[in-house]
């Protein structure tokens, strides 16, 4: 098991496949006094694509943290890598945006409190003042943006703003009941999670899990995926489904809805935050 308080540098790309690549990453690390701590790779036989994440103890690192994405940047363009150097001692700054329902908001901020989501949640930004309280009682800044209609573009831009002006690495829509402008997603690629019920496209729209009660359904389940301009068609990150029956309710349906998609976000967010996800068209290489 690796000692979470050993810092290291954490290697992602994905580029064309050819020969030497692992090689040539692995020389780099270890001709610098690098031990790698974690490796995984991938290669997709129709693209040809090569992906790999590779993380490494920085303790005795001959280079310093702030020189190796410039001393790795000739082998990055040896080999045509879209890439990426992250490290593990920095915590991603983490906004949280929620509407009313807070069942995903409450079980972000348990399991931050206990370190299993090891990040620093920045703010709670909210179109309702419902999670204000919320926020006091965890000591976390908390932002009321009324969204509507006529000053979505105004208020976006503020939200925009304030993101920026914090730092904000990752912004987490805890069902967040707004959809979000193409130039606020521009502003944060592959940087917004989002999660909601797998029932799409068939039960869109209001009180989905009624809908799917009607039609006797016996799985559901939830999604978590980066937003991008396409409404819900982001790449997907994590899903999970659970079994229901004709035993069970519209409530039942509706807890044990509520229960998976807490589980598929926290999961989600800590892949995100370990930098084990690969981003490859409209898809995900997620690494274990």
């Amino acid at each position: 098991m690796t000692d979470k308080n050993i810092p290291r540098a954490i290697l992602l790309f994905s580029c064309p496949d050819s020969k030497g690549i692992v090689a040539e990453v692995t020389h780099f690390i270890s001709v610098y006094g690098g031990n790698i701590t974690d490796s995984n790779q991938h290669n997709d036989s129709e693209t040809n694509t090569f992906f790999m994440r590779v993380a490494w103890d920085i303790s005795d690192f001959d280079i310093p943290r702030d020189k190796i994405t410039q001393a790795f940047e000739p082998i990055a363009i040896k080999y045509n890598m879209d890439w990426r150097i992250e490290f593990s001692d920095r915590k991603t700054r983490m906004a949280i945006f929620v509407s009313k329902f807070d069942h995903c908001l409450y079980d972000i901020l348990l399991r931050n409190k206990e370190g299993e989501i090891d990040a620093d949640i920045a703010m709670i930004l909210s179109n309702h003042k419902d999670a204000e309280p919320i926020a006091e009682y965890f000591d976390i800044p908390f932002y009321y943006f009324p969204v509507k209609r006529e000053n979505k573009t105004e208020l976006e831009k503020e939200e925009i703003s304030l993101l920026k002006k914090n730092n904000i690495d990752l912004v987490v829509l805890a069902r967040y009941m707004q959809i979000l402008s193409p130039e606020f997603v521009k502003e944060f690629r592959n940087k917004i999670i989002n999660i909601h019920h797998s029932f799409l496209p068939a039960f869109a729209g209001a009180k989905p899990y009624h809908k799917a009660f009607e039609r006797g359904v016996k799985i559901i389940g939830a999604t978590s995926h980066y937003v991008t301009e396409d409404l819900d068609e982001g790449p997907i990150i994590e899903q999970d489904v659970v079994r229901v029956s004709h035993k069970d309710g519209i409530p039942d349906l509706i807890r044990k809805g509520r229960d998976i998609e807490k589980l598929v976000l926290s999961r989600a967010l800590k892949l995100h935050i370990d930098h084990r996800i690969l981003v490859f068209r409209n898809r995900t290489v997620v690494f274990d």
